[in-house]
């Protein structure tokens, strides 16, 4: 997925420290895994975030993807690495069309940029 980073990781955001980075996209953008794992939350429960896919992956880490349009999985679902996962959209409290990307460990965000392609 190729898009302008318009929030850095740690960057405030709202107030507060953002714990993953905020990507700008065209609405539709299809938003990929990007490692394999299994979705261990898909739903548009979390109203910041709005639709969001949670993966865990086999090394531990958990990724995040927030403000989705459309979800293209389902919770335990087993996903590959650049398997569709989700369409970019702007659900959740944003007004503009983009992708909000986490990686966890242990709980604990980390800087998610080297884990982009």
């Amino acid at each position: 997925m190729q898009g302008k980073v318009v929030t850095a990781f740690r960057a405030p955001d709202n107030g507060k420290p953002n714990d993953g980075i905020d990507i700008e996209v065209p609405a539709g953008t299809s938003v990929k895994a990007a490692e394999g794992g299994t979705v261990i939350y898909a739903g548009g429960g979390l109203a910041e975030f709005g639709n969001t896919v949670l993966i865990r992956h086999d090394n531990g880490l958990v990724t995040v993807y927030g403000h989705a349009d459309a979800l293209k999985v389902e919770r335990n679902q087993r996903v590959n690495k650049g398997d569709v996962i989700a369409t970019a959209g702007k659900s959740g409290k944003t007004s503009t069309p983009k992708v909000h990307f986490e990686v966890r460990k242990n709980s604990v965000p980390v800087d998610p940029s080297k884990y982009l392609q």
